[in-house]
């Protein structure tokens, strides 16, 4: 592979999925091989602390631009070329494409022979509005390969560029540490310490913010209690919807029967999956498709852990469910639909294992960091 500048906002500690996505990628690639041109997540004391011991932490060499958010901007711009030259870089790979790849033809100019740009769910977003638009169209130019999550994100961002760049496309989604995530991974012990070690568990692991979906599992609740009297909703993650989330449920009646553990570290986040007997986050698409799921990866983490999953109809989330096999596709927000299918898997145990096992073997199939990692290599 090529001495590689990595450009990006999203690297952690700032948390959040892209960011895992670009660490996960970086720590399986030659660390004398890669440089991170990277924002700084807080200006504050703590958060100025916690950054330089990340990056003092890691492997390769992390450059951190003052600003907490980067932008294509001359100054930038003049630093990541400088940054190219100086370290000997002759790849590029832009961690979001939009809006960092509008640098791409000065990174070329100083001596990039490839130009990677990478897209998430909010480049298909972009797609959607003129001005945004042409703006992903000058980022496909300039670049030789822009990836793509999965198909529904493919379809939204190819129309958008040249016929030549979106014939240029690649697949490039996040993948699943299997080894951290396994049947195995200690869910017995979270549900002991929350006291549900004989119920039904339906466990939903995301931030809480409108689109995951977590108000139609609360509303869903009454029709899954009806049936399944013991069962209870483990909803994993924190997020501004939390607040909402809560009074929905005291004024649902279903209180008693949801359980909100709030943000969990990552590393406790395997046993959490583990916890329950079935996966299910209805995410919907709204704001007129300008919010929708880019991917879903919880629902590969949680197939991972031998989890059957029910997932919502959003963007790309059904690009990370068999639908059949490792689990359903209801309509995002459909409260009927979702509670017809965690019963169904809830009253079916052999249903249950035969989807989880079914699950796990897809992601060892196609879905394992080395094996995109080398697929990011071969980019390179």
């Amino acid at each position: 592979m090529d001495k590689t500048l990595i450009v990006t906002n999203d690297f952690p500690p700032r948390p959040g999925g892209i960011q895992a996505f670009l660490h996960n990628m970086a720590l399986r690639l030659d660390p004398g091989r890669i440089v991170v041109y990277a924002s700084t997540w807080k200006r504050t004391a703590e958060g100025l602390a916690a950054t330089a011991a990340f990056d003092a932490e890691q492997p390769f060499t992390v450059v951190r631009d003052p600003t907490t958010m980067l932008l294509p901007t001359p100054r930038v711009t003049r630093r990541a070329v400088r940054l190219l030259r100086e370290h000997g870089c002759t790849s590029v790979w832009f961690g979001a494409a939009a809006p960092l790849g509008l640098m791409a033809p000065a990174l070329r100019r100083a001596g990039a022979r490839r130009l990677v740009a990478t897209t998430h769910g909010h480049e298909a977003g972009w797609a959607q509005l003129p001005a945004a638009r042409q703006l992903l169209r000058r980022i496909g130019e300039g670049t030789d390969t822009i990836t793509y999550l999965g198909e529904y994100t493919r379809s939204r961002i190819a129309p958008a560029l040249s016929p030549g760049a979106a014939a240029r496309m690649a697949q490039l989604p996040p993948g699943v540490d299997e080894k951290a995530f396994h049947p195995g991974s200690g869910g017995d012990r979270v549900r002991a310490g929350l006291g549900l070690a004989d119920r039904p568990v339906v466990v939903c692991v995301s931030r809480l913010v409108p689109r995951k979906g977590q108000d139609t599992l609360i509303l869903a609740m009454p029709a899954i209690l009806a049936q399944v009297p013991d069962a209870v909703l483990l909803i994993v993650g924190g997020g501004p919807y939390a607040g909402e989330l809560k009074r929905l449920a005291a004024r649902t009646g279903v209180e008693e029967s949801v359980r909100f553990t709030g943000p969990v570290p990552w590393e406790e986040l395997p046993a959490h999956y583990g916890a329950g007997d079935v996966f299910a986050m209805p995410c919907r698409t709204r704001r007129g498709g300008l919010d929708v799921e880019g991917l879903g990866i919880v629902f590969l983490e949680a197939s991972a852990t031998g989890l059957p999953v029910v997932a919502g109809d959003s963007g790309g989330a059904p690009d990370a469910v068999l639908d059949g096999e490792t689990g359903w596709v209801v309509r995002g927000g459909s409260v009927e639909e979702t509670a017809d299918r965690i019963v169904t898997l809830l009253h079916d145990p052999e249903l249950r294992q035969r989807m989880g096992e079914r699950g796990r073997a897809w992601v060892e199939e196609k879905w394992r960091w080395d094996l995109l990692a080398e697929r990011l290599r071969a980019l390179l």
